[in-house]
């Protein structure tokens, strides 16, 4: 077994997941912008209603996702994912969380919820998601959800930031973010695991590293469609009579 064939230890294989922060969304230019303060309402309304429907795709990507866990144990913590979203008992759960962020940004609940201002690219790239989590074995996809990795920081930005440089936005709608913080690091905790544990050798870790990335690639999808539409103001058919 040559260098470039041996197992990295398990702190190494750590640290080559945690280091694809480089790729993940927050760098993307529309969230550089968001950051700064520098998207007027319709482009936050735009990103609201776009991200929205990757919010209502993600129980329907785990519950896939559970329908392939052959273990108990594993299925009992993975079941977690879907409630958080779903919610249960007087836990109205993320989706609805995500609607009172865009009635916070002036949306009508109708409005966002009938999914008409959804991208096509947007659509594209959460539909594959979706169908990746479907197709692929368990810990494959349970690996793809690692990008909660880098979610807490994101989360912790907007709760910084929105509060001044958006002052029009409720704060009230700003609960999604705060309830995520906490979630999210007890999710990488389990999926971190599971990955960890079952991607042993070489070829298996640099498998993980690769639906790492096609993760980062569909989020960072996501925004270059709500770039070309809402900051480059070249919506799809902008060119042709419809």
């Amino acid at each position: 077994m040559t260098e470039d064939t041996r197992p990295w230890s398990r702190e190494e294989f750590e640290r080559r997941l945690r280091d694809k922060e480089r790729c993940y969304h927050i760098n993307h230019p529309y969230q550089v912008l968001m950051a700064e303060g520098k998207l007027n309402r319709e482009q936050i309304q735009g990103w609201v209603a776009n991200r929205f429907y990757y919010q209502v795709s993600i129980p329907r990507k785990d519950a896939a996702i559970l329908a392939n866990i052959p273990d108990r144990e594993v299925r009992r913590k993975w079941l977690q994912r879907i409630l958080d979203h779903d919610g249960y008992g007087e836990d109205e759960g993320g989706i609805e969380a995500w609607i009172r962020l865009g009635m916070a940004c002036g949306m009508e609940r109708d409005e966002l919820t009938s999914l008409k201002h959804v991208l096509p690219g947007v659509r594209f790239a959460v539909d594959a998601y979706v169908n990746f989590a479907r197709t692929a074995t368990w810990q494959e996809a349970a690996c793809s959800s690692l990008t909660e990795l880098f979610a807490p920081r994101i989360h912790k930005q907007r709760l910084a930031g929105w509060p001044d440089l958006y002052p029009w936005i409720d704060q009230t709608g700003l609960a999604y973010f705060r309830k995520r913080v906490t979630q999210a690091s007890r999710d990488v905790e389990h999926g971190l695991a599971i990955t960890l544990d079952h991607f042993q050798t070489r070829a298996e870790q640099e498998r993980a590293l690769d639906i790492l990335q096609f993760k980062l690639d569909i989020l960072w999808t996501m925004l270059d469609a709500m770039h070309l539409a809402y900051i480059e103001q070249r919506p799809p058919y902008f060119n042709i009579p419809v």
